[in-house]
């Protein structure tokens, strides 16, 4: 589409930089500054109008998508930018609000921008849901070490032979005496705190057990638990996170999306690839960097795994098959050529998330088979 006006919006939680850029090769223009209120947006589309002739964009940021939401339906196009992709002058030293709009708008107009994907409300509250989990365990982790670092300088160490966490470690704890009264009580006061947030964690959990029920991705999130070390929580996560998969053309797109390609310096016919670039989506990587850990064992089909993958069809478990054959083998590659095997993992990850590309494409071929028949 044919777009007369490019608006770079600077977006602060009261305020919005506005500037233009017409059609052309004309610099942009600041148009001042809006306060970040429905009808303020509103009321700047009327006059910057006609609306199918407008396209916004903003950084994506702690604002949200509403601004973006607002837009499209009042008819205009908008783009929300990925920050860490915007491109940036070695020598610029000012940086403004007014200056950030107007750089907004003409690297718009020139293309050079790259969008973030834009999650629907449903997606968005999906994601949600999904972030506290983990803000959760990430805070179960804090505190199990809090409980961890204050034994270690009291010197109590649990028995020989009994791991961290366990049942018996929990009956070591509970059972411990101190010769100061205050240091007992700053110890239940931990646990407690411990035991609220894994409560907190597990109510969570069955909240997303049931918003994935009715998701409209619930097929594709089966279909991804049929994976070995792939449960509901990282199916879900990717789910929410990349959205539908389909929309990537290649494996290669999709890894590029969670950061896990390696990144590059190439220059006179030299070439050197580094560790990876990270410059995605961290949620996602997290989550299959975990699973891909699953696999430094000899392929096989649980009973936990064997479970998930009921009700699915014969080419998604060859899909998941394959997968475990050929992913173990990497694994055991590279370990045996000194990798570490965080390294390993990291390449393990990479390849998973291509035969969950893999999985998302046997899907939408089976369904337009059955909307053809």
């Amino acid at each position: 589409m044919k777009y007369t006006t490019f608006v770079g919006l600077d977006v602060h939680k009261d305020t919005i930089a506005v500037a233009i850029a017409k059609d052309g090769r004309e610099a942009a223009e600041s148009l001042g500054t809006i306060i970040n209120r429905t009808e303020a947006i509103a009321k700047l589309v009327r006059k910057l109008g006609p609306a199918k002739n407008l396209y916004f964009c903003y950084e994506a940021g702690p604002c949200g998508y509403g601004i973006y939401r607002q837009l499209t339906v009042a008819g205009a196009t908008c783009m929300v930018a990925a920050p860490s992709l915007i491109p940036r002058k070695p020598g610029e030293r000012v940086k403004t609000d007014r200056r950030d709009a107007k750089k907004l708008a003409q690297l718009l107009r020139s293309g050079e921008l790259t969008p973030v994907w834009v999650p629907d409300e449903k997606q968005e509250a999906q994601r949600d849901l999904l972030r506290a989990r983990e803000d959760t365990q990430e805070d179960i982790v804090r505190k199990r070490n809090q409980i961890s670092k204050f034994l270690l300088r009291l010197e109590k160490r649990p028995p020989h032979g009994v791991k961290a966490w366990t049942i018996k470690y929990w009956q070591w704890l509970n059972g411990l005496d101190f010769n100061q009264a205050a240091q007992g009580i700053v110890l239940k006061e931990y646990i407690h705190a411990l035991e609220e947030a894994e409560a907190r964690k597990k109510r969570l959990e069955e909240e997303i057990t049931e918003l994935v029920k009715y998701s409209e991705q619930a097929p594709v999130m089966a279909a991804f638990q049929a994976l070995r070390g792939v449960g509901l929580i990282t199916a879900a996560t990717v789910v929410a996170e990349a959205g539908d998969l389909n929309r990537f053309d290649s494996p290669k797109q999709l890894m590029s999306y969670v950061g896990l390609v390696p990144s590059e310096t190439s220059s006179a016919g030299s070439r050197h690839q580094g560790r990876i670039t990270k410059s995605g989506n961290a949620h996602i990587r997290r989550v299959i960097v975990e699973s891909a850990w699953h696999y430094r064992r000899q392929p096989a089909i649980g009973a936990e795994l064997k479970k998930r993958q009921e009700g699915q069809s014969e080419e998604i478990k060859a899909i998941s098959w394959q997968a475990q054959h050929r992913l173990n083998l990497k694994f055991r590659r590279l370990s045996g050529r000194g990798k570490p095997s965080q390294t390993a993992a990291v390449a393990v990850a990479r390849e998973l998330l291509g035969f969950m590309w893999a999985i998302a494409q046997e899907i939408r071929q089976k369904n337009n088979l059955q909307k053809i028949s």
